[in-house]
């Protein structure tokens, strides 16, 4: 909800300036494992990722009635999700990382009734009790994924979010109860705000085997509908509609203090506001059961290269051109990269140092680049230029990411002729420019969301409510959450 929140606010510019002051914030990241700067591509746009935490902290007495058990100390990450922006805002991808899942918790720095501890194993969602900083240090280092921002939201929140916004279609299979969340409802289409939202997107026991995997796939299809709600119902145009969820979401949210101003978590949402549908991803890292423990998780083989695709700035959804208006294809769709070896460049030496072209030709030729790659001598020169006729600007960034060049080194020389790379005295030894680093090798997108339960925020249908014996009632064994439907009819249903 919070990423949608963000997507949300995108035409919210009008809002007043006093709706800062709802806003908590703290520091991004937290003791020894934080460090790193995204980087930019060939055009100097960075992509962005950020952590989406959903709290299940107990500090206050609302919190407390709607999550129970109110004597829990600390806090635990009920959902963690990375929400990642591309570098040309074309796509996203929503990455959920299961609770259940056993990760190092890195050494954070102490906060209230939380002491500094040394780093150790334990689920991924602990690392919270030290903060959302501890979070991010913990999920950046599990992933390798630099993370930019954290948004954390407690239960009052999601029940407050889910209101202004008029509440959720959700559809499910079968008739569900899970009487831990208290989720109950009849096989069907229904719309979920305020507490049955809240009970909805914490069923752990609904969906799934009983274990935090089945509430991730629930949880990106009530996303799903929410932001086609938000895009359908012109709620980004409608300024009264914009405010309520502006207070409901500035009211709910802690976050980082890069974006502790409504006008910064605007020009966040604006910037998202104009990705379709069919371009948002949601997947769930893959995971194993622990073998010493059926009830954890730990990380399967295939994660890592998911985990790359989204490091990589890589789309996970076929991105199609909006003047076409084409629709974007299932997400296991590999994008179509830039055909390589069809790139042809003219490498020229600049730099009075013999054999440099040759040694940088090489170096394309050998990333995949055309063999008529060529090396040449070329004019004296002191700057290292790409230039690059029109129509090639994407040849050309996928050449510049290979070298490692700064987006200040690209130039349109017209409109015709050859991508030409000349090397100046900026660049005397090596084959990637000095303090840059080259691009990683694509990887397989339909490898990295091969067992990920993908899905786009295009696709629709209904949760699927789990066959598991998962759920029990007293004077009962364990039970179907649609048995224990049946067993419950005084229960009302949480919607109508």
């Amino acid at each position: 909800m919070l990423s949608l929140a963000v997507i949300g606010a995108g035409g919210a510019y009008y809002l007043v300036h006093s709706l800062d002051s709802n806003i908590a914030s703290s520091s991004l990241c937290s003791g020894s494992a934080c460090g790193s700067k995204e980087k930019v591509d060939a055009f100097g746009r960075s992509p962005i990722n950020i952590l989406l935490i959903g709290s299940d902290e107990r500090d206050n007495a609302a919190d407390c009635n709607l999550g129970g058990d109110c004597g829990s100390p600390g806090a635990r990450a009920d959902v963690e999700m990375v929400l990642h922006v591309s570098a040309d805002r074309s796509n996203a991808t929503v990455m959920s990382v299961p609770r259940d899942l056993e990760a190092t918790i890195p050494q954070c720095d102490a906060v209230k009734g939380a002491p500094s501890e040394p780093a150790h194993t334990d689920m991924i969602n602990s690392a919270l009790n030290w903060g959302p900083g501890c979070s991010v240090a913990a999920v950046q280092q599990l992933t390798g994924i630099h993370i930019d921002h954290f948004m954390k939201v407690d239960f009052g929140g999601v029940v407050a979010m889910s209101d202004a916004v008029g509440g959720v279609n959700i559809c499910v299979d079968k008739n569900v109860y899970d009487p831990y969340s208290h989720l109950k409802l009849a096989a069907g289409s229904h719309t979920l705000k305020g507490v049955s939202a809240l009970e909805f997107v914490r069923t752990r026991h609904g969906f799934g085997d009983g274990g935090d995997l089945g509430r991730t796939y629930a949880q990106h299809l009530f996303m799903s509908n929410m932001v086609n709600k938000l895009k359908s119902a012109g709620t980004l145009t409608d300024v009264p509609a914009m405010y309520g969820l502006a207070q409901a979401a500035t009211k709910a949210l802690t976050v980082d203090t890069g974006l502790n101003s409504v006008f910064k978590l605007a020009g966040l949402g604006q910037e998202l506001s104009g990705i379709s549908t069919g371009n948002i991803t949601f997947a769930t890292m893959q995971t194993a059961p622990d073998p010493n423990d059926s009830a954890r998780l730990v990380v399967a083989p295939g994660a890592q290269t998911l985990f790359d695709a989204i490091a990589g700035d890589q789309s996970l959804s076929e991105i199609k051109s909006k003047s076409k208006g084409g629709a974007a294809a299932s997400p296991t769709a590999t994008a179509n990269p830039v055909d390589k070896a069809g790139v042809a460049v003219t490498v020229e030496n600049g730099t009075g140092i013999t054999g440099r072209a040759g040694a940088v030709s090489q170096k394309l030729i050998g990333a995949g680049f055309s063999r008529n790659t060529t090396a040449l001598s070329g004019p004296a020169a002191t700057t290292t230029t790409l230039s690059y006729p029109g129509g090639k600007s994407a040849q050309a960034q996928a050449v510049a990411q290979a070298l490692g060049l700064k987006p200040s080194a690209l130039k349109q020389s017209g409109s015709s002729g050859s991508i030409v790379l000349l090397i100046g005295s900026d660049w005397t030894s090596g084959t990637t420019f000095p303090g840059g680093s080259a691009a990683p090798s694509p990887v397989d997108t339909k490898a990295a969301l091969s067992d990920s339960h993908a899905q786009t925020a295009a696709d629709s249908g209904c949760a699927q409510v789990s066959t598991f014996d998962t759920v029990s009632l007293p004077g009962y064994g364990g039970m179907t959450p649609t048995r224990a439907y049946a067993l419950s009819p005084n229960v009302p249903n949480s919607a109508k």
